[in-house]
């Protein structure tokens, strides 16, 4: 199934996207309860066989009635991200930086501050004033489902709601002059999401699939989550040793190779461009840069 949140009549709305993505499906009509995605999330494992008998009585609503909005406009906690854990994108990372690439032994997490998320067609601000070199990251964004603490590995994908697309919008002099990850990757509106959350079910299990960014028409990012050095299992199992994960919490799961700081010269985002993230299976997240 496919989830989103929605504004139709001035109200925000959690909806069930049709199997062909043309309409929406308010899910008020099944839940009264359910104002936000992550009580959706939360409840879900009681409702989802409810959702599939009742589909067909629910009122559709065309998607182009609606303004489609990110999937959790204002997350709980900060954005949990992983740093260069695709070992290309690894290798193009370490170039950059002007140092030999060494395959890591754990993975490089941080932080992302989100006061809102960046809606499918949203604006991206360029931050001008204080960055030169703004650069894009298409990422698989892993949903929680459910709290946990602790977990194995094996516990994982039973800790797991679905999936989206992230762009996790960074500012590489920032990056570079500060030292660490946090404050060039957390300035306001650097954290698009959408365009829905697909449950687990519809991909595979470790998610095998395509991520591509495209920038004005020109395809920048090409690989796949196979290139992936440390998988969802290892990852989450272990955050949650010492972290404990909520319904609705959201975790960035690194970023292939051909990122702009990679090219020679680098290609980085200016006022106007157009980016397009996508990961197979789930959609496109199209944002401008302004």
């Amino acid at each position: 199934m496919k989830f989103c949140t929605f504004r139709y009549l001035e109200n925000e709305l959690v909806g069930l996207v049709s199997a062909d993505e043309q309409v929406v499906f308010d899910l008020k009509e099944v839940d009264a309860s359910i104002t936000k995605m992550e009580i959706l999330i939360e409840k879900y494992p009681d409702l989802e066989e409810a959702l599939a008998e009742k589909i067909n009585q629910l009122t559709p609503i065309s998607m182009d009635e609606i303004e489609l909005l990110s999937p959790i406009p204002r997350p709980k906690h900060d954005i949990l991200c992983v740093g260069v854990n695709y070992r290309l994108h690894a290798i193009e990372s370490a170039k950059f930086a002007g140092r030999e690439y060494l395959a890591p032994k754990h993975p490089v997490y941080f932080s992302k501050r989100v006061n809102q998320t960046v809606k499918p067609d949203g604006m991206i601000q360029a931050h001008a004033d204080i960055t030169e070199k703004l650069d894009y990251e298409v990422e698989l964004a892993v949903i929680i489902g459910k709290t946990c603490s602790k977990i194995s590995p094996d516990e994982v994908f039973d800790a797991i709601f679905g999936y989206t697309v992230g762009n996790d919008v960074s500012a590489r002099d920032m990056q570079a002059a500060y030292g660490q990850f946090m404050f060039g990757k957390s300035l306001d509106g650097f954290a698009p999401l959408g365009p829905w959350i697909v449950t687990k079910d519809e991909l595979s299990q470790p998610p095998h699939v395509n991520l591509k960014t495209y920038v004005n028409g020109e395809l920048r990012q090409n690989s796949n989550t196979s290139d992936l050095i440390f998988d969802l299992p290892y990852m989450i199992s272990e955050l949650s040793q010492g972290i404990t994960l909520e319904p609705g919490d959201i975790l960035l799961t690194g970023t292939p190779a051909g990122v702009g700081m990679g090219f020679q010269p680098p290609k980085f985002l200016q006022a106007g461009d157009e980016v397009i993230c996508e990961i197979e299976g789930i959609g496109q997240l199209r944002n401008t840069i302004y």
